[in-house]
């Protein structure tokens, strides 16, 4: 016995909205019968459009896991050394502290020889 079926039945929801566009695109002197058998269609078609696009996510699921394992798995063995941790200052704070002792330098020269 299988455990999924082939064809399973449409929701609820896929059944009444497939009878709402097919009641809205009734043409007079059309029969319930011809009715039912063009939601029928139009249900099938929503079928069908959820199918193709759950397959699409699917495999857009599935490339998205693919590049992220990829770019947690590519390490460059020769550029990093296992053990060895290498920090990098910015260059910022240095500046900062060049362009103090500048300004003491000068205070001294100007203020301190004149006084």
């Amino acid at each position: 016995m299988s455990r999924y079926k082939k064809h399973p039945k449409p929701s609820p929801e896929t059944r009444d909205e497939a009878m709402k566009i097919a009641r809205g695109t009734q043409r007079p002197g059309e029969t319930k019968e011809q009715t039912k058998l063009i939601a029928q269609g139009i249900q099938k078609g929503i079928d069908l459009y959820k199918k193709q696009q759950k397959a699409k996510a699917r495999e857009l699921d599935r490339q998205r896991n693919k590049r992220s394992k990829e770019k947690t798995q590519h390490v460059d063995p020769d550029t990093q050394e296992p053990g060895a941790i290498r920090y990098r200052q910015h260059w910022l704070p240095w500046l900062l502290l060049v362009i103090t002792w500048l300004a003491i330098a000068l205070y001294l020269v100007f203020f301190g020889i004149l006084n």
